[in-house]
């Protein structure tokens, strides 16, 4: 999960990219970039942390032009937490490349091997990022030999990358004195939307993973790119679009309304508000089928993405709606947090149970899912140390029983508290009184209520169906092993790094 964005402005573009990742800090807090164009020259800053913290008043200065893009990023299936890992990446050939995207490429391996013996171009870092930039530049590269660059040329190139590269991809990219090129992979898994405004100067254009970094930023949203679809907004002002796969089909990440999304978004046609509180509606009714009468006293939500569905399902069975936990939102998501100690840490640094809204009562607490289970299980004990008699749990999601490996970082089962486990096992692994999970069906039905229109989504985490067509049990044990090397790796190094502050402070003492 990654937030990107790439604007062609007539004025310089810094401080409203800038502004964009702002508004889209929740898609990833691990690393944030910004690249911008000034005529053939691209100015770039990225590095690891959150927006506010990589950028200075100096690292804005030196990003000049009209054109750029950007990314806050968090580490997908396998990959490192590194700032050589940060977006956007760069290449010189051919024309000058800069690309950052969002989601996750599942033939990057066979693409590495590919472009050391066929194309000789070397891939400096394990980001799947830099490979499909590289892709881009291969099929740039032929599309425009002895061939001036124009629209064609560059959608000719996008169809060669559809064709070369599987998985999930939404991807803005700047060619050096030429303009802004956004693309959305054929099966439309991951998000992509653009708007414009108008100036005196001109019409503007954004696009963004979100339609919130639009309208956060005074752009008016138009409508969100369709699968396959490429657009090139060039510097003097042109746009142009074009279909560049065979078989475009729309297949949405269902885990972009379930958690990922701001409730203020809208995703291909739906307000993940109102889907989300059609996720509690449905919530509701399989409570009221799974729970005795009179056995709940307060719904409370987990604050924040979970609440429109706690509201609803308080709504639905007649219950009071409770605040019972408040939020310090100066820590970050637990589940995007690297490291299962951290993770768990940080709960109760999260969240505070106020006891008054506890204390003798039978609670339900609604949370978004439940993937690891360590934030439940810190949840339920908090409740009853809270005073709480009962503690019914009920996730507005399925049961996450599979990897997702389309750009969401989930990538080994044994992390997966459902994951060959029944309902009562992972009742018992939590410990709560009651668990009732959403079931699939119901959760692709809260979706097509709002926007009738989509019949297909990507729920592969739930449903175990992964729409690529190219994953199976060697691929996901591969992750496995990749992850367990990655974590082994950086728990050496947090050792080391212990070890040399202890010596540090070791020595200062004896000066």
């Amino acid at each position: 999960m990654c937030g990107i964005v790439g604007v062609v402005s007539s004025a310089p573009v810094n401080q409203l990219i800038y502004d964009s990742l702002l508004l889209m800090q929740h898609r990833g807090q691990d690393a944030a970039g910004i690249a911008t164009l000034d005529g053939r020259s691209f100015y770039m800053h990225k590095a690891n942390g959150m927006v506010r913290d990589v950028f200075r008043t100096r690292n804005m200065r030196g990003l000049l032009g009209r054109a750029g893009i950007g990314q806050v990023r968090y580490p997908t299936a396998g990959s490192a937490s590194s700032e050589e890992e940060a977006q956007p990446f760069y290449v010189n050939a051919p024309f000058g490349l800069i690309l950052a995207h969002n989601g996750n490429l599942t033939n990057c391996d066979a693409l590495r091997l590919d472009m050391f013996h066929r194309d000789r171009r070397h891939i400096n870092t394990g980001s799947d990022t830099e490979v499909l930039l590289n892709v881009l530049a291969d099929e740039l590269e032929r599309s425009t030999t002895g061939l001036a660059l124009d629209a064609d040329s560059v959608f000719r190139a996008v169809s060669g990358v559809h064709r070369r590269v599987q998985g999930s991809y939404a991807v803005v990219s700047l060619i050096a004195g030429f303009g802004l090129l956004a693309f959305r992979d054929p099966l439309g898994i991951r998000p992509l939307c653009v708007g414009s405004r108008e100036t005196p100067a001109g019409k503007e254009w954004m696009v963004a993973s979100e339609s919130v970094a639009l309208e956060g930023t005074g752009f008016a949203f138009e409508r969100d790119l369709a699968p396959g679809e490429a657009v090139l907004m060039k510097l003097d002002g042109d746009i142009a679009t074009r279909q560049c796969a065979e078989a475009p089909s729309l297949n949405p990440c269902m885990f972009e309304y379930v958690y990922l999304a701001r409730p203020d978004s809208c995703i291909d046609g739906v307000p993940v508000y109102n889907a989300r509180l059609r996720m509690g509606d449905y919530l509701a009714e399989k409570i009221r089928r799974e729970i005795p009468a009179g056995e709940i006293d307060v719904v409370m939500p987990i604050p924040d993405s979970s609440r429109p569905a706690a509201m609803q399902v308080a709504n639905k069975l007649g219950v009071p709606y409770r605040e019972g936990f408040f939020k310090n939102r100066y820590v970050g998501r637990t589940f995007i947090m690297p490291g299962q100690a951290v993770r768990k840490k940080s709960v109760r640094q999260k969240l505070n149970a106020m006891g008054v809204e506890f204390k003798g009562k039978s609670v339900l607490i609604v949370d978004d899912s439940i993937v690891r289970g360590t934030t439940s299980s810190e949840i339920v004990q908090m409740a009853r140390d809270a005073g709480a008699t009962k503690v019914i749990f009920a996730s507005a999601a399925p049961p996450v029983r599979f990897p997702n490996v389309y750009g969401i970082d989930m990538p080994t089962r044994g992390e997966l508290v459902a994951a060959g486990r029944t309902d009562e096992e992972v009742r018992n692994l939590i410990g709560a009184d009651y668990l009732i999970y959403q079931d699939v069906e119901d959760l692709k039905r809260a979706v097509r209520d709002v926007n009738p229109a989509l019949q297909d989504f990507d729920a592969s985490c739930f449903d175990g169906k992964y729409i690529t067509g190219d994953i199976g049990a060697e691929y996901l044990d591969a992750l496995e092993t990749m992850r367990m090397s990655s974590q082994a790796q950086a728990d050496r190094n947090g050792t080391q790094d212990m070890e040399c502050s202890r010596l540090h402070l070791q020595a200062a003492h004896q000066d």
